[in-house]
């Protein structure tokens, strides 16, 4: 199997490359990144070179460069590429239309003429909203409340139209919230984890009782790895952890884990249109495909806080370059 998979050079991307090279070595990948902020080749270094693994820089909304990459007799398209961080979807909304729409539908394009087997587009559980009770299915209405979220709701719906209107075999998967390794300091648990152990406080949004299902990054590359092979297309699926956590108690389990004082913690002004909760039905994916979570929250939490710790030149390398800066507009100014 010939893959594209866009956006592999951030986090997802790369654990999903990964997992590909240890579960199919006979799959052939392509990995186009454009290699923003967020992209960093370090997360791939040790495949570079490999058989089967080839890296193109590029842009998923530079027509040109899709149609050469797909006139290539690949098979399956996995689409991470997209900006991700609501904060900066906040401050500029432009590069999330730019990628996550405009990029999405250059590839759907391509995707239409070259006649790809199977598009599978990353999307998020954001799409819908907030919910106080209950979990979204789904068949539940996209609300997206944030730029990052409506841009990313506008994909998928460019997605369902491909699928009805040309019969391009599209699968939609909107995941809940990763952890795990090679994840940007900008994210929660990275970004209580670094700054812990630079002595730095620990920003939290409100009242910090904003819920979230988290995932190990790994389940979700299982998930994907199953939709690839048996996901049948126009469908939707939800794919999550089972984890519910606030804001606080997920953030005083890394500071248990890290053996330091919750007076790290300081509370700052909450982000506009903060989604309260977001809560995921995936029995679908279950039934249908026969996936399910294979790793335990505590574990997987414990192994991600150590990978951090055994690898601060990674994320000290992005800390003292541009996030830093970041860093100080988003949350010292609170």
């Amino acid at each position: 199997m010939k893959l594209l998979v866009t956006g592999g050079a951030g986090f997802i991307g790369a654990n999903f490359i990964r997992h590909v090279r240890k579960e199919h070595p006979d799959w052939d990948i392509t990995n186009l990144d454009k290699l923003t902020y967020a992209g960093n080749l370090e997360n791939l270094r040790d495949i570079e070179g490999q058989p089967g693994y080839h890296f193109v820089k590029g842009d998923i909304a530079d027509r040109k460069l899709i149609d050469e990459l797909l006139s290539q007799g690949l098979d399956v398209i996995v689409n991470f590429a997209a900006e991700s961080h609501v904060d900066r979807s906040i401050l500029d909304a432009s590069p999330f239309i730019e990628t996550n729409v405009k990029g999405t539908q250059v590839l759907l394009e391509g995707a239409k003429k070259h006649g790809i087997q199977k598009f599978i587009q990353v999307s998020t559980d954001e799409v819908y909203g907030s919910i106080d009770k209950g979990s979204f299915t789904e068949e539940s209405n996209l609300s997206p409340n944030s730029p990052y979220s409506a841009s990313k709701a506008a994909a998928d719906l460019l997605c369902r139209a491909y699928f009805k209107t040309h019969g391009l075999p599209t699968v939609i998967t909107r995941c809940t919230n990763n952890f795990g390794p090679y994840q940007f300091p900008e994210k929660l648990i990275p970004l209580a984890v670094t700054n812990t152990l630079e002595d730095k406080p620990i920003p939290v949004y409100g009242d910090g009782l904003n819920i979230r299902d988290w995932i190990f990054v790994t389940d979700h590359c299982r998930a994907l790895d199953v939709v690839i092979q048996k996901g049948q297309p126009g469908r939707i699926y939800n794919i999550g952890g089972g984890n519910e956590k606030t804001n606080l108690e997920l953030i005083r389990k890394l500071l248990v884990l890290l053996k330091e004082p919750e007076s790290l913690m300081q509370f700052v002004g909450d982000r506009p249109a903060h989604d309260r909760r977001y809560a995921l039905d995936c029995s679908r994916i279950t039934a249908e495909l026969g996936w399910k979570p294979a790793y335990s929250f505590d574990k997987a939490l414990g192994a991600t806080v150590d990978w951090y710790l055994k690898n601060e030149p990674w994320w000290g390398s992005i800390k003292s370059g541009e996030y830093s800066k970041y860093y100080k507009e988003m949350y010292l100014k609170r």
